[in-house]
């Protein structure tokens, strides 16, 4: 802002007392002090406010004016409050170095000018950042010159003071400071990324406030303008795959009352970041293409020499430096939604998505170099094809790599709320093998997987290849009529029994299977006398006409009480 218009603005009631040639001058920030020599706070450009308590005679005018003009100060202006009037000899020595000088009245608080000052430099700031933006913008557009979106990122937090974050929608940090003090703590990510699906699920206007703890923040959407992965560009994307796909713009900060030139900018901002998503988005393009030949490769049944051919052109490209004959992995995983349909093929393009952002988030365990892992899709199937380093599982007797237990621990929160309560994802890890004869093995063992996690309940789930060689491996195939009616007769009556006497029948079967059935055991592990334990079972066989000390009516409670 200019010293003009300080002046033009009668709310401030100054009064120029000398430098009317001057007033073109730049104000770029406002400081109040009285002190002799405030020079270690200066910068350049500001408004001084003073009181004038640094005065004790006419001689100490000068050499005060003094050190503001070789500081840069844009103006003094003085308050009349604890004189009277601004003293001559200070008009005097402003008028000799050429300092612009106003009198404040009495009536005006000096921190009634200061959020002036601060509120229309912040304005030209903003203004002068979103050219910055725009700039930039059209340098990421025609190529990578730009510098990504932590350059911008920086610029809000140098021009603006905001810190801000580019996260994914799991949660992931796309970008944004990650030095100590700076970066966001896991957790507070995945609340913040869960928060903003939620609220978009929910069509609530962003931005979007979120309270975490003491702290602020405001979260604006990031749509990319290109397609969808796997998409054409002339279909429509189901509003619930759009949700799941977006990246968000976290600042920590109140958005409620920002001025629209302020939220403009921002929105601004969002489009820059934007290109960089479509920018990455084009960069997996040949490791889909690898993935899906593969893909096509095992699916038909093609010779191992054929396939292993296939690998050796693709290890360089998914796991450059590490090797050219690694071992693999694969991660199927299926997005269901609950209702009518999306259109064709959209939950495999969202599952591919989505895979492809668990897989490459580094609080997920798994393989080094995650970002090089492709991903394909078939219907509404996503297939991915994980690279680990032969030395890995040498050194790590055979576990390294993805791991069901824990592959969806660390986005679990996020996911379930953009998939609300009409949607699931379910995924299946295969073991790793180390040749082309083993992949058609792991894709089905990684669908036998996934077809189990898919029978257990809740929206986000896993399961792995160590869980095919037990009993879970059938139960997603019983029918549910056959399940429903195998459970009913078990177990109905001890519900029944334990809804009208409060008898703890069920959790005492089950602690008494997961005991081995030990008596002594299953009693301290329920903190009762051996007698009533006795009793409770003897129960259990008089309702259910079963045996508990029998192998075969002891596993048929066991898979009761697993498929109920």
């Amino acid at each position: 802002m200019r010293l003009r218009a300080l002046l033009d603005t009668d709310a401030l009631g100054l009064k120029l007392l000398g430098g009317e040639h001057e007033l073109d001058r730049a104000v770029r920030g406002v400081m109040t002090t009285d002190l002799r020599d405030p020079s270690r706070y200066l910068s350049g450009g500001e408004l001084v406010l003073t009181g004038l308590a640094w005065r004790r005679d006419a001689a100490d005018s000068d050499p005060f004016v003094h050190i503001l003009v070789q500081n840069g100060v844009a103006a003094l202006a003085a308050g009349e409050a604890e004189l009277g009037s601004v003293p001559e000899d200070l008009v005097v020595a402003c008028a000799r170095h050429r300092l612009p000088l106003f009198a404040v009245h009495e009536s005006v608080a000096f921190a009634t000018i200061t959020e002036h000052v601060v509120r229309q430099v912040s304005g030209e700031r903003a203004g002068d950042l979103a050219a910055v933006v725009d700039r930039h913008r059209r340098m990421m557009t025609s190529g990578p010159a730009g510098g990504g979106p932590d350059v911008v990122l920086e610029l809000l937090g140098t021009d603006l003071d905001l810190r801000a974050w580019v996260l994914s929608p799991t949660g992931r940090q796309v970008a944004g400071a990650k030095t100590a003090g700076s970066a966001l703590p896991g957790e507070v990510r995945a609340r913040l990324a869960a928060e903003h699906l939620a609220a978009t699920r929910a069509g609530r206007r962003a931005p979007h406030r979120v309270q975490v703890g003491p702290t602020a923040y405001s979260l604006f959407p990031v749509r990319g303008g290109g397609p969808r992965p796997g998409r054409a560009p002339q279909d429509a994307p189901d509003a619930r795959e759009a949700v799941l796909s977006e990246w968000l713009l976290a600042v920590e900060a109140d958005a409620g009352d920002w001025a629209e030139e302020r939220l403009d900018l921002l929105h601004g901002v969002t489009q820059l970041i934007a290109v960089e998503r479509d920018r990455r988005e084009a960069a997996r393009t040949v490791r889909r293409r690898l993935a899906q030949e593969i893909l096509e490769l095992v699916q038909s049944g093609a010779a191992p020499a054929e396939i292993a051919a296939r690998l050796r052109v693709a290890a360089p490209v998914l796991l450059p430096g590490l090797g050219a004959a690694p071992h693999w992995q694969v991660v199927v995983a299926r997005v269901e939604w609950e209702g009518p349909a999306g259109p064709e093929s959209g939950t495999g393009a969202l599952a591919q998505a989505l895979l492809e952002e668990i897989l490459v988030d580094p609080r997920v365990p798994g393989p080094e170099h995650s970002d090089r892992i492709a991903v394909a899709h078939v219907g509404d199937e996503a297939v991915a094809l994980v690279p680990l380093p032969a030395v890995a599982r040498e050194h790590d007797g055979g576990e390294a790599g993805v791991v069901a237990e824990a592959l969806l621990d660390a986005v679990r929160e996020p996911l379930s709320a953009g998939l609300d309560d009409d949607g699931r994802v379910t995924v299946g890890v295969s073991a790793a093998v180390h040749s082309a004869e083993g992949l058609r093995g792991a894709l089905e063992e990684a669908r036998h997987a996934r077809r189990v996690a898919a029978a257990r309940p809740g929206r986000v789930c896993a399961a792995g290849h160590q869980e095919l060689a037990s009993h879970v491996l059938l139960l997603p195939f019983v029918p549910d009529d056959v399940r429903r009616a195998f459970t009913a007769r078990l177990l109905d009556p001890l519900r029944e029994y334990d809804r009208r006497h409060r008898a703890e029948l069920i959790p005492t079967l089950e602690a008494f299977l997961a005991s081995d059935g030990s008596w002594t055991r299953c009693a301290a592990r329920l903190h009762l006398h051996v007698n009533t334990l006795r009793y409770r079972v003897g129960r259990i066989e008089q309702l259910t006409v079963r045996d508990l000390s029998r192998l075969e009516d002891k596993l048929d409670f066991f898979l009761a009480l697993r498929m109920s």
